[in-house]
């Protein structure tokens, strides 16, 4: 009887330890312009995409100076760690294959005023959150707040 409760505790652990590892997982930007996602981790292997700055990733692992990440499609690729900062930025994800765009708004609500707005995949630094908002900024100039389930990133 021991031995079950024992293992049947170790089994919730680990459930409950892979379901919030993605909430703990490092995330970077993309420090430049033109950089590129590779399928490997050297510059050898095969160039998958050229990503813009600010560009935000999940750190999958590492692997000497590479780091093997994920973007906000399930992509998965290897980038320089040279080449990523650890400043905050989203993207947004809202209406993929649609010319529809996401409001950006003056506050953290729909009564705000809104201020501009965004296609799908266009990258803003991030900063503030409040309740289901973000606080964004894109490198044009433009700021705002944008509902947070549109976006992602951190």
């Amino acid at each position: 009887m021991r031995k079950t409760q024992t293992l049947c505790q170790l089994i919730v652990f680990v459930v409950v330890l892979l379901t919030l590892s993605p909430a703990f997982a490092k995330m970077v930007s993309i420090k430049y312009d033109n950089v590129n996602m590779r399928s490997g981790p050297g510059t050898n292997y095969r160039v998958m995409w050229k990503l813009g700055q600010g560009f935000p990733l999940i750190v999958l692992k590492k692997k000497g100076n590479w780091l093997r990440v994920k973007d906000f499609e399930n992509t998965i690729g290897w980038i320089h760690k040279k080449l990523t900062v650890s400043t905050p930025h989203m993207i947004v994800k809202r209406n993929r294959q649609s010319s529809k765009r996401v409001n950006i708004r003056s506050g953290p609500g729909t009564n705000y005023k809104i201020v501009g707005k965004a296609y799908y995949g266009v990258v803003f630094r991030s900063g503030e959150q409040k309740s289901s908002w973000v606080q964004v900024q894109h490198k044009s100039g433009v700021k705002g707040w944008i509902k947070r389930s549109f976006v992602w990133g951190w």
